[in-house]
């Protein structure tokens, strides 16, 4: 994209989510210029005002975030639950960043490069002056094996006229506590502490960029943050030829998508995140790219969001694989078969590393302030010590297309279903019994109806697969379950008082939960009890358009916002039964809460709009993806 932008003279910096064309750019008004009393009284703007307008680069091994000026305010290396080596995301007054920044910033807008994960961010002064940076991680194929480098790539070229622009480089190990010892060669320039080492390789003048002067861009200047390791080629060259190539392969990517006719720019920007979510190297999909964004302001709901929860992966394999994009749910299977495995029919984590880490304890960053001030900051999740019943069906979920698609380079045959039918067995130990619940309740033990719905989808697919592959016996074993989960399931949880399937087995409070029910085909959507549930959810947990996860108070009280996917639940909910005009009109308020750059966090206020919980969350971007394939006009429609 070559579009020139205009420069503004805006004095205030507005949140505006007002959605464009992926192939639009976007603008962001920033503060006007002080006054200059000479050259050197000329001012270089304050960060952008903490926000979710955040753009989000990466290449499957570590990923970054670029706020709304052009500063990379988050970026955990060497991967995704690493140290944030830039985290002013967290410490908005004294975290670490790296910007380069526009003398006498007058007006900003940022886009992706259509159908890539390359952000364009352009940045003007007052005299009408301009400067494009372009950030990205790049990953391309090469050599046989897919290259994503440790290395994040910043290019920024002059626009318009020669303005004067300064490189903010501080970086920072150990959560911010630690300050590396500095190193320079001719033209690169190395931050060292303890085990981990990084370099910068630049084309601009180093002492400026140690000192932060000042200094005229009128040229192409290349970044290249990464390992502590030597370019091939030249800097530029290197920069140029990774930018190529880097852009080549999204858009091949995206090309082989099947995407539906209607909110194509929606759901390719989800897919692209939710492929960015993905840790190649081991196949784990991570739940959200930060940690301790609050659910809503002041809230103390900051967790850890870094880490592989099983149910989260299983919706965004499906998202992924309802495009035709199977390779996702290839690297999972390696992560999950060794989950699997390793637990020999026993108990299950909701959770682990993305490195199959079990432990993952939680601590606190006290020293830092949090987003917008609003700690804690927590690093590690105590959910890996929960019971949450309802992960055995997640993982016979996320598996079970493996076991018919032909496409597969390696399809699971009788050897990997021996090894689903161990956790098929502890679905059955674990059905109708208390456990935390699929929203990690840390004080409170129910038996579920969402968990006790997961046991009975471990046994149906079971049953389903058993008899792809043509073992009637087992197959009748599966079958059995099922049938006899189904059969409670529909008795235990419906509460007649409310006319309406309620959270647990005897229980009264209503759950969004339980409209996966739907979903994973437990039920006939036209039946008339799942009507009566959603009419009845409508009542109690909607606020408009956008709903809550529960009715009940949990350990913080009751939630302020809505939580993303729950709204997207009852938009698939509302076009089974036949109420397809309203979900139509609930997405579209979806799609308008999104940010700038077409990305979700996990919940949204529902007066406000405002973005809260971790960004960008997998289950929000896997909620576009599937409502817009359930709502989309077929192809056939226009050709």
């Amino acid at each position: 994209m070559t579009a020139k932008a205009e420069p503004s003279g805006a004095a205030a910096l507005p949140h505006d989510n007002t959605i464009m064309s992926a192939h639009d750019a976007t603008s962001i008004s920033g503060p006007a210029p002080a006054a200059m009393a000479g050259t050197e009284s000329a001012v270089f703007a304050s960060p952008a005002a903490p926000s979710l307008a955040l753009g989000v680069i990466g290449n499957c091994a570590f990923n970054a975030m670029v706020d709304a000026h052009g500063r990379i305010v988050w970026c955990c290396l060497p991967r995704f639950d690493g140290d944030p080596v830039f985290n002013a995301l967290l410490d908005p007054d004294r975290g670490s960043h790296f910007g380069i920044e526009i003398e006498n910033l007058a007006s900003a807008k940022q886009w992706y490069e259509p159908n890539t994960a390359v952000l364009r961010t352009q940045l003007f002064d007052s005299a009408g002056q301009g400067i494009e940076i372009t950030d990205f991680a790049p990953r391309f194929y090469s050599r046989s094996r897919f290259f994503r480098p440790m290395t994040l790539v910043r290019r920024v070229r002059p626009i318009q006229g020669s303005p004067r622009i300064r490189v903010a480089l501080d970086l920072r190990y150990d959560w911010g506590r630690k300050t590396p010892e500095i190193t320079r060669g001719s033209n690169h320039v190395r931050f060292v502490s303890g085990d981990l080492t990084l370099r910068l390789n630049t084309d601009a003048p180093i002492s400026h960029v140690l000192s932060k002067t000042p200094f005229v861009c009128s040229r192409e200047y290349n970044f290249l943050l990464g390992a502590d390791e030597t370019l091939t080629d030249g800097i530029a060259d290197t920069a140029r030829h990774f930018e190529q190539e880097t852009i080549s392969y999204w858009r091949k990517w995206v090309q082989r998508l099947d995407v539906p006719l209607e909110w194509q720019d929606a759901v390719i920007r989800a897919a692209i995140t939710l492929k960015m979510s993905l840790f190649e190297d081991t196949g784990a999909i991570i739940a959200a790219m930060t940690t301790s964004i609050p659910e809503h302001a002041d809230s103390g709901r900051n967790w850890d969001y870094r880490y592989c929860w099983l149910r989260d992966a299983f919706f965004v394999v499906r998202a992924l694989n309802s495009l035709s994009e199977v390779g996702t749910m290839e690297d999972y299977l390696r992560w999950l078969s060794n989950v699997v495995v390793a637990a020999r029919g026993e108990h299950i984590q909701p959770l682990y590393g993305i490195g199959l880490e079990r432990e993952l304890p939680e601590s606190l960053m006290n020293h830092l302030g949090g987003y917008r001030n609003m700690g804690p900051v927590r690093v590690g999740n105590q959910a890996q010590e929960h019971f949450q019943h309802d992960v055995y069906g997640n993982i016979v979920l996320g598996s079970a297309q493996a076991f018919h698609d032909k496409r597969l380079l390696s399809p699971a045959g009788v050897a990997e279903f021996t090894q689903l039918e161990a956790v098929g067995e502890q679905a059955i130990r674990v059905y109708g019994t208390p456990d935390a619940g699929m929203w990690e309740l840390r004080t409170r033990a129910r038996v579920h109806t969402s968990s006790a719905l997961m046991s009975w989808a471990a046994c149906d697919r079971l049953a389903k697969i058993a008899a792809h592959l043509d073992l009637p016996h087992r197959a009748a074993y599966w079958r059995d379950h099922a049938d006899r989960m189904r059969e409670e399931i529909l008795a235990k949880s419906w509460n007649e008082q409310r006319q309406a399937f309620a959270e647990s087995f005897g229980g009264k409070e209503l759950d969004a939960s339980v409209l996966l029910m739907a979903e994973v085909n437990f039920i006939d959507p036209k039946d008339p009890r799942f009507i009566s549930t959603v009419d009845a959810m409508e009542k109690s947990l909607c606020d408009g358009p956008y709903m809550r996860r529960y009715e009940a108070a949990d350990d913080f009280g009751k939630p302020e916002t809505a939580f993303n996917i729950c709204t997207f639940w009852r938009i698939d909910a509302l076009a089974r039964i036949g109420r397809k005009k309203e979900a139509r009109e609930i997405f579209e308020t979806m799609l308008a809460a999104r940010n700038t750059l077409g990305l979700l966090s996990e919940d949204t206020h529902p007066v406000t709009r405002e973005m809260w919980g971790n960004y960008p969350q997998t289950y929000s971007m896997v909620g576009i993806i599937n409502a817009a394939m359930r709502l989309s006009a077929p192809w056939d429609s226009v050709i």
